[in-house]
């Protein structure tokens, strides 16, 4: 069964140290502890039963309570699963911003990030050239470099 662990915004890390220390000195049936990237202020536990996972965070520090309902694999196989995306966009493409404050503006790609999903790009209308990273889905390519071949 696995639980959903409420917890103090930006100490995730720090609860679930604690429950693991907790975990290993009372030697209690905790299969694991996981903290999914991008779910702030919510842990989960896998646990066999709903009193192992309760003796594993009970009166913890940052530790708010268990979520009343279990959940299954399903549902958050996507934060645990890296997803398949294929990235369109190469070096040296020219893309144009999509969001504030660089809306409409048209830059160049100077460095992709596919792990985080991030493009550092060089402003073309800029004075003075000046590396700005932003969100793959922030930005759309208008233009590719042509392979000299």
């Amino acid at each position: 069964m696995i639980f959903i662990i409420k917890v103090i915004t930006n100490k995730e890390e720090k609860a679930v140290d604690m429950i693991s220390d907790r975990i290993e000195k009372r030697n209690i049936d905790v299969f694991s502890v996981l903290r999914p990237h991008g779910l702030r202020g919510y842990i989960l536990l896998e646990a066999e039963t709903r009193e192992m996972a309760e003796e594993a965070v009970f009166n913890l520090p940052y530790v708010k309570g268990i979520i009343g309902k279990t959940i299954g694999y399903e549902e958050i196989k996507n934060m645990l699963e890296p997803s398949v995306t294929t990235i369109s966009i190469k070096e040296g493409d020219i893309v144009e911003m999509l969001l504030e404050p660089f809306k409409k503006e048209k830059a160049k790609v100077l460095r992709l990030d596919k792990q985080k999903e991030e493009v550092v790009v060089s402003l073309l209308g800029a004075v003075v050239p000046l590396p700005v990273t932003v969100k793959l889905d922030n930005i759309k390519v208008i233009r590719r470099e042509q392979d000299e071949s």
